[in-house]
């Protein structure tokens, strides 16, 4: 694919190492080895447009011994997979599925062309459709708009996404987007949690705030947020 972010695109040079997918033993003993350092989740991602039916049922061994060796939930990035992939992982013992939007409908097209906006709603529609949870954000820096933030934040809610992580792009020497200026603090609070958290009142712990619409409410906003998060008694109920 050719995300013009990305380092480990076959599209740009950017000298990324290139290896085949890890094999079952390997992600176990990762997964062990997460699991002793008290991670909740695991999550095992892969680069490229989608995982073959062979490459599916490969990672189908591996989550499965990761499910009955140790107490993770397990989650998973393989790009556009259709109905039957996802139902093959959930029946596995895939929990999530990760499956970033990256920016709004407008604004896809400037960062990739070898997919498109609508074959990631097509995706993240299969892996609902199969019972899987949908994590699903996007980058901010790409050069979008404050208004495509939001527009792209109104997708992820219509598709009833749940898990948004909002990521800040890290301009990367050889791709096309290596010139980008970084986000100033600024635009990550304001920026991120407009982004997050648009559109509705979201719900913590029974903690429930609505998204504001100024850039000193919001920023009040992520203070609150902060300040909620640190002093969870126990990150186990919030994951």
């Amino acid at each position: 694919e050719n995300c013009r972010f990305c380092a480990q695109s076959a599209h740009n040079h950017t000298g990324a190492k290139e290896y085949p997918l890890l094999s079952t033993d390997e992600l176990v003993e990762d997964a062990k080895r997460q699991a002793s350092k008290g991670v909740l989740r695991y999550s095992i991602v892969t680069s490229g447009r989608r995982l073959n039916n062979e490459e599916v049922s490969a990672m189908c061994e591996a989550v499965q011994r990761i499910r009955k060796e140790t107490d993770l939930a397990v989650c998973a990035s393989f790009g556009l997979l259709d109905e039957a992939q996802f139902r093959a992982l959930k029946a596995a013992g895939v929990s999530r599925i990760h499956n970033n939007l990256e920016a709004s409908r407008r604004f896809f097209k400037e960062v990739c062309t070898t997919h498109t906006h609508d074959d990631k709603i097509a995706a993240i529609h299969a892996a609902q459709a199969a019972g899987l949870s949908v994590c699903s954000g996007g980058i901010m820096g790409l050069g979008e708009t404050v208004e495509d933030r939001v527009d792209m934040a109104l997708s992820l809610r219509a598709l009833g996404i749940k898990s948004v992580p909002v990521n800040m792009l890290n301009p990367i020497p050889g791709t096309p987007f290596a010139d980008r200026p970084l986000l100033t603090m600024e635009d990550m609070r304001c920026g991120g949690v407009s982004v997050y958290f648009a559109g509705g009142v979201h719900s913590f712990g029974g903690w429930s705030w609505a998204a504001a619409g100024s850039r000193a409410q919001l920023l009040c906003f992520w203070c609150q947020c902060r300040h909620f998060w640190r002093h969870a008694d126990d990150s186990r109920n919030y994951r």
